[in-house]
C-alpha cells in the first residue's frame, strides 16, 4: 500500500520518472497538449510526499473526452479532489512490492490553475530560501496524516503568500 502522508527527501530520479510517464501521456493526448512536471519532485532539494504530480493542459472542448481517456488509461478519477478548472486523476504502479504514485491535474490552456502550478514550481526551482521554507511546512503538514483537503489547506497560505492570488 503507498503511504500518502509521508516526507521522503528529494530522489535525483523524479525527472525520470516523469519523463517515463510524460512519454506514456503522449500517446493518447491530442497534439497540442502541454505536460510539465509540477510539486515538489519537480523541485531539486524539495522533498515531499515522493508523488509524481503533472499538469495537463488541453484545448476546453477537449476536456471531457480527456478525462476519458485518462480513465481508460488506468488513471482513476478523484472527482472529489477537483476543483472548478481542474480535474484530478491518481495512477499507481506497482514494482518491487513498492508502489510509484502519479497525480494527473488536467485544465484548459492558460488556466489559472495552469499558470499558478508553473509559477510556483519555478519561484521554487530559482529560490533555494522559499524552497527550504516550504521544505519545513511540508514535513509539519506530513504530520497531520488527515485528508487532501486538510493537507492542502495547511500548505495553502504559504502557497497564497508567494503567488499572491487567492486559492479557489
Amino acid at each position: 500500500m503507498f503511504k500518502k502522508y509521508s516526507f521522503k527527501k528529494y530522489n535525483k530520479n523524479y525527472p525520470k520518472l516523469f519523463n517515463i510517464e510524460r512519454k506514456r501521456l503522449i500517446k493518447i493526448l491530442p497534439k497540442n497538449a502541454k505536460i510539465k512536471h509540477i510539486g515538489s519532485t519537480a523541485v531539486p532539494n524539495l522533498g515531499g510526499k515522493g508523488i509524481i504530480d503533472i499538469i495537463i493542459s488541453v484545448n476546453k472542448n477537449k476536456i471531457n473526452s480527456i478525462k476519458n481517456k485518462l480513465i481508460k488509461f488506468g488513471c482513476e478519477f478523484k472527482e472529489k479532489a477537483g476543483e472548478k478548472d481542474r480535474l484530478f486523476f491518481e495512477k499507481d504502479y506497482k514494482n518491487k512490492e513498492k508502489i510509484r504514485r502519479v497525480h494527473i491535474q488536467l485544465t484548459e490552456h492558460n488556466s489559472k490553475i495552469w499558470k499558478n502550478s508553473i509559477k510556483f514550481r519555478d519561484l521554487l526551482r530559482n529560490n533555494e530560501l522559499l524552497t527550504k521554507k516550504y521544505s519545513e511546512l511540508k514535513r509539519r503538514a506530513v504530520k497531520l496524516k488527515k485528508q487532501g483537503k486538510d493537507y492542502r489547506k495547511f500548505k495553502e497560505k504559504f502557497i497564497r503568500e508567494i503567488l499572491k492570488y487567492e486559492i479557489i
